[in-house]
């Protein structure tokens, strides 16, 4: 599970004439954990304002993939590249300049359990913003009652359900206006009815802001909903890539088993 917090304006009216801008790139990557091959020249692209899932089985390196987006990983071979610039070499001013344009949504939230929710969202807005406490206030306010949870500025994420605190996660992970959100495992642990409600969040998101993203999921409901492109990662290799509707309809026998969800665990343990 990832544990490093991040979370800056893009706003647009026509998701279309955006989507040129290769936002995201990973070429020939290649990363290994001893003898483990986890990414094997594994290469693809993220446009402006697209939305990618990542699916696959455990231990195929979609949690890798995060790393290596956020600095906490460096690839042993191949080129990662973000807004343009290959970062394989960054250095930690240069990784915390890029992540104040990130934003990340974490498995179980990764919220800090002695501030309030209030405090939670108003965290990097505090750290690496000058705005008055009042105009805070009001953003945090704005942000919760994008995710459904106007009311709940004093309460303590040990007070919030599951659902909850994913949605306080998503409002932190926007509070500084993100060009890019990497969703990991973002309705894992929900039932049924809360998981689409966080997926329709995450897909209100991508639409009314515009934000690149990438979503790591073992939900192909989510991914179904959220994704303008599935990739699905199997021994460190893409072994799919296409649209939602082509990922429904393929004759590749791994994602049609993985849809069907009879060979893959339903809470996978993380690589």
């Amino acid at each position: 599970s990832l544990s490093s917090t991040i979370s800056s304006p893009l706003c647009c009216t026509s998701m279309e004439a955006d989507m040129s801008e290769t936002v995201i790139e990973f070429k020939d990557v290649d990363m290994s954990f001893g003898d483990k091959t986890v990414l094997d020249h594994v290469s693809f692209s993220v446009e402006k304002g697209e939305t990618v899932a990542i699916i696959g089985p455990s231990g195929t390196g979609k949690s890798t993939t995060l790393k290596l987006l956020i600095g906490l990983l460096e690839p042993m071979g191949g080129s990662v590249r973000i807004k343009g610039r290959e970062v394989n070499h960054f250095t930690e001013k240069q990784w915390n300049d890029l992540r104040l344009h990130m934003g990340m949504v974490f498995q179980y939230s990764a919220l800090f359990d002695f501030l309030t929710v209030e405090e939670n969202v108003a965290f990097g807005l505090k750290q690496h913003t000058h705005m008055l406490t009042d105009d805070i206030k009001l953003r945090v306010r704005d942000l919760l009652s994008s995710v459904g949870l106007s009311g709940n500025e004093k309460a303590y994420p040990a007070e919030l359900s599951g659902g909850m605190k994913k949605r306080v996660g998503l409002a932190r992970a926007l509070a500084l206006d993100p060009e890019i959100i990497l969703y990991d495992e973002p309705t894992a642990g929900l039932d049924p009815i809360m998981a689409a409600n966080i997926s329709q969040l995450i897909l209100d998101t991508k639409r009314k802001r515009g934000i690149t993203s990438i979503l790591v999921t073992h939900d192909m409901a989510s991914a179904f909903l959220c994704a303008d492109r599935i990739l699905m990662l199997n021994q460190g290799k893409i072994v799919f890539s296409g649209t939602p509707h082509e990922a429904r309809h393929t004759n590749q026998p791994l994602v049609k088993a993985f849809i069907r969800s009879d060979l893959f665990e339903e809470n996978p343990t993380k690589e």
